[in-house]
Parts: C-alpha cells; sequence; structure tokens
C-alpha cells in the first residue's frame, strides 16, 4: 500500500512536470509556424496526451483482453469531457474558438455515433478499425488546412505598418523550433510516465476490490490514462492558453475513437469484442456527453463555471453508477431512479432553454 501510495504521489509530480514543458513547447511552435493554438491543442497536444490510452489499449487487444481495450477507450472519452472540461471551466471560463462548434465538436460527435452504430451487432471487426484509422489521416489533414488558413487570415489582419529605413531588426527569437520541440518531447515522456505510476497504483488497489475488468477500464484506467490531459488543459487553463485547453480534450477524444480503438481492432485478428453492457450503456453515455457539448459550446462559445460543475457532477454521478452496479448495492435502484426522473429532465429543459435564448440573441428578428 505505501508503493501505491508512494507512484501515486509521484505520479502526480511528474505529471505536472511534463504539462508545464508541453504546453510551452506547444504554444511557442503554434506562434512560430503560424497555425493557431486551437490546432495544436486538436493535433499535437491532443494526440499526444492520449498516448497512454494507446499503450493500453493495444495492449489489452494484443493480449485479448476487449474489455480493458474499449473500456479504456470509451471512459476516457467520457471522463475527458466531464471531468477535463468541467475541472478546466471551475479554474476559469473557457472561451470556445469557432471552429469548435462548427467543425470539431460536430466530427467528434459523428465519429461518436458511427462508433456506436459500428458496435451494434457486438463486434468491431478489423475492417471498421482500418476505416476509423483511414478517417483519423482526414481528420489532421483537415485540421492543419484549417489551421494554416486561419494562422494566415490571423498574420494578415494584424500585419504590422512597414517600419522605419532606420530601424533596427527585429531579435531572434530567445526559443528556437529544436528547443521547442525538446520541451515537447520531454513534457510527452513525463506525461507517460507519470500516467503509468497513476494506473499502476490505481489499478493494483481497484482489483483488489474485486471490480470487475470493465468497471476498472471505465473508471481506475481511463481516469489513469487521461490524467495527462487533466494535466495539460488545467495547466494551458491557467497559463490562458484557453484554445490548447478546450482542443486537447476534443482532439483527444477523436483520437481516442479514430486512432486508439481503430489501431487496436486493426491489430487484433478477431478484432474487438463489445460487451453488452458497453453497447447498452457505456457506449450511449459516450454519446449523450459528446452532443451534450454542442449545445454548451453554441450558447455564446463560453463554457461558464456553472457548466463546469454541471459536468463534474455528472461524472460523480456516472462514476458512483458504475460502482453501484458492480457491486449490485441496494442503493442501486434509487439512485437509478433518481438520475433518470430528476436529473436528467432537469438538464436537458437547462440546456434547451440556454440554446433558445442564444438564437434568440442571434435571430431577433425570428423571434
Amino acid at each position: 500500500m505505501l508503493l501505491n501510495a508512494s507512484l501515486f504521489v509521484g505520479g502526480l509530480i511528474v505529471l505536472v512536470l511534463g504539462a508545464e514543458l508541453l504546453v510551452r513547447g506547444a504554444s511557442r511552435l503554434a506562434t512560430a509556424a503560424g497555425i493557431s493554438a486551437l490546432v495544436v491543442g486538436l493535433t499535437v497536444v491532443a494526440f499526444g496526451t492520449s498516448a497512454p490510452e494507446l499503450a493500453v489499449s493495444l495492449k489489452a487487444s494484443w493480449a485479448g483482453q476487449p474489455n480493458l481495450a474499449l473500456g479504456n477507450v470509451v471512459g476516457s472519452n467520457i471522463f475527458n469531457v466531464l471531468f477535463i472540461l468541467g475541472l478546466s471551466a471551475l479554474v476559469a471560463p473557457l472561451v470556445v474558438h469557432k471552429q469548435l462548434v462548427r467543425v470539431d465538436v460536430p466530427v467528434m460527435i459523428a465519429v461518436t455515433g458511427l462508433t456506436w452504430g459500428l458496435s451494434l451487432n457486438g463486434t468491431l471487426s478489423r475492417i471498421e478499425g482500418i476505416l476509423l484509422s483511414l478517417l483519423l489521416l482526414a481528420y489532421i489533414g483537415l485540421c492543419i488546412h484549417l489551421g494554416r488558413k486561419d494562422g494566415a487570415a490571423n498574420g494578415a489582419a494584424e500585419a504590422p505598418a512597414e517600419p522605419a529605413a532606420d530601424a533596427k531588426p527585429a531579435a531572434p527569437a530567445k526559443s528556437s523550433w529544436l528547443v521547442d520541440g525538446l520541451c515537447i518531447l520531454a513534457g510527452l515522456g513525463l506525461l507517460i510516465l507519470g500516467a503509468q505510476w497513476l494506473v499502476t497504483s490505481a489499478t493494483s488497489m481497484a482489483k483488489a476490490l474485486g471490480i470487475s475488468d470493465l468497471v476498472v477500464a471505465l473508471t481506475i484506467v481511463a481516469a489513469g490514462t487521461s490524467l495527462p490531459e487533466v494535466a495539460t488543459s488545467v495547466m494551458a487553463t491557467y497559463r490562458g492558453q484557453r484554445d490548447i485547453a478546450v482542443g486537447n480534450v476534443i482532439g483527444s477524444n477523436i483520437f481516442n475513437l479514430l486512432c486508439i480503438l481503430g489501431f487496436s481492432c486493426a491489430l487484433s485478428p478477431q478484432g474487438v469484442e463489445v460487451a453488452p453492457a458497453a453497447r447498452n450503456f457505456d457506449i450511449p453515455v459516450m454519446m449523450a456527453v459528446a452532443v451534450a457539448c454542442f449545445p454548451i459550446f453554441f450558447t455564446g462559445h463560453l463554457i461558464a463555471r456553472w457548466e463546469g460543475a454541471v459536468f463534474l457532477a455528472y461524472y460523480a454521478a456516472y462514476t458512483g453508477y458504475l460502482i453501484l452496479l458492480s457491486t449490485q448495492h441496494a442503493a442501486l435502484p434509487g439512485f437509478s431512479f433518481v438520475m433518470l426522473a430528476f436529473a436528467a429532465p432537469l438538464t436537458a429543459l437547462t440546456l434547451a432553454v440556454c440554446f433558445f435564448r442564444a438564437w434568440r440573441a442571434r435571430h431577433p428578428k425570428s423571434a
């Protein structure tokens, strides 16, 4: 127990250091390359911080542990939105870039829906995994194209006046591309190491409690492998790089489904089996969470602190339900009734009112 506690604390420290290096290097590279910070968050940072999920799911798929491979991806996507965005919004309200509303969130919803549809037969085959992997390449190309276009537009809008003849040349940048690249690599390495320590210690304690593989994957493993995203998004929010904070979450969710789940299915001879519990409950929850992002992001392009608190509360409720279900606790029926009869309808009504108000504000003549 003492060793697990030491690994847990050490992992947290390493994660914070890794997140700091990653955010610094990525934000500087974005400026130097003329690519927006949002696209860096959606690609380099998001994909890099998802490396622990990739390692865990590939290993689990190859070892014939489909529940762990699938549960890690599904649980991570739920954790990313409800916990990470919720926690980041509590640190500071998150201003949402228009590209997220117009492109990336719809892509996340579409990819989540596609994954749900493909899983309805109980198996994600090797061919379906290859399809998801090919869609990843298309998404990366779209991000790079939009990022360069946005960077060029911003550069033209903010172009400075011609310098005077006797003006001194600008001093060279203090941080070179090599230094920034090394910062990113070092940050990713520390994030992966810290996540590994945390997952190892947390999984050992969870298994000692007799919890099933799927529940462990959906909670302990998913949260542990998503801790790089937690550290990166919270640190980016604190440092004012909010495009990276939000883009990291959305990009990670897309990467988890297209790359991690896609590769896991493609590399497994039998594909990845989808357990009935995941097919009937957890994947639909992942879909609902993805859809819930759109009205919140649309209303004013801002994730307010109260919305972050709602996200955190729902993640606590989801985790509580999984624990009660796995232990068949006597409180499970009452808990389920409260969530279905009161909490879910109230949240849906709140989102509908916010969406309607935002629509009226943008279309006053139609009101």
